[in-house]
């Protein structure tokens, strides 16, 4: 489905009128969806800046419930001030192609997708695991559809860091 889709749902909710009653300035920042192609639980949520510098998470699954985080943020997030042209349920089969393409064959388990403004634009921020420990950090453009990064690393090399 559609970013917008989500947004929707969150802003037509009782618990966000009254939550937009209280915090008249927040604006959406980002969309948050984890998708768990191995166990089927997906999960969805808009985050909201507040003028206070702290996020309110709307999650979207099984009803609208809305969350304030504790600590305000260092940097204030940019708006979401465009739709977004990209589904989420497409950004696996983008991946998939690009994988493809670099001759990966191990299977998608989960992706975990953030949509956000960079530069004016909008961008999905992916980590998908793979089988074998493989983890694959990727970025889209929503506009284009295209990958603007495609790194692969191994979640082992994550722990020898550590």
């Amino acid at each position: 489905m559609k970013l917008g889709h989500y947004i929707k749902r969150v802003e037509s909710s009782k618990e966000f009128k009254k939550f937009k009653k209280e915090h008249s300035k927040a604006y959406l920042c980002a969309g948050f969806f984890v998708i768990d192609l191995e166990a089927g639980k997906n999960m969805h949520q808009l985050d909201y800046y507040l003028s206070n510098g702290k996020v309110a998470t709307a999650i979207v699954d099984k009803g609208v419930k809305i969350r304030i985080s504790k600590q305000a943020l260092k940097k204030k997030l940019p708006e979401i001030n465009e739709k977004a042209k990209l589904d989420v349920d497409v950004l696996k089969g983008i991946v998939h192609d690009e994988m493809q393409n670099q001759s990966i064959t191990s299977s998608i388990k989960k992706i975990i997708a953030i949509a956000h403004m960079s530069d004016g634009k909008m961008m999905w921020n992916l980590q998908c695991i793979l089988d074998g420990l493989i983890m694959l950090q990727v970025h889209i453009d929503d506009d284009t559809g295209n990958i603007l990064r495609f790194e692969k690393t191994s979640l082992l090399d994550l722990v020898r860091k550590i």
